[in-house]
């Protein structure tokens, strides 16, 4: 198995995650393990930079489903960035994702919490994940 990188940075405050070329079953492991270690310390959101993203199969769709349900149900987010045009986000929209994870075409669009930039607001993401453990009291 070849190893993979998943660098990352500090900015805003805010864990930045850059994921690799290629997210599939060798490394989705590695996606899953770096986002549950910055949940683990105390980071509810957290940025996952998708621009170099070429190729990621279901398994690590998953994990970024997973990690932002997590987050979501600590009072957080996973936020996505996701250039317009690139590879990745055919996949997203594809998958129907692009309407549950909130998703930026620039950092800095993720980094200034901008839901217009992905037509979805926190408040809506949070409903959607959390209304079936939302008791209706």
């Amino acid at each position: 198995m070849p190893a993979t990188e998943y660098s990352f940075q500090m900015a805003g405050g805010m864990p930045v995650v850059t994921a690799p070329a290629e997210i599939d079953t060798t490394t989705a492991g590695q996606l899953r393990e770096i986002l549950v270690a910055w949940h683990s310390r105390g980071h509810t959101t957290v940025i996952v930079d998708l621009t170099g993203t070429q190729f990621c199969d279901s398994a690590g769709l998953r994990e970024l489903v997973v990690a932002h349900k997590r987050a979501v149900a600590g009072g957080g987010g996973l936020r996505l960035v996701i250039p317009a045009g690139g590879v990745f986000l055919r996949i997203f929209t594809v998958t129907g994702l692009d309407g549950i994870i909130p998703h930026f075409a620039t950092l800095g669009q993720a980094l200034g919490r901008c839901p217009s930039c992905c037509g979805v607001s926190h408040a809506e993401v949070t409903s959607f994940w959390c209304s079936s453990r939302a008791s209706n009291g």
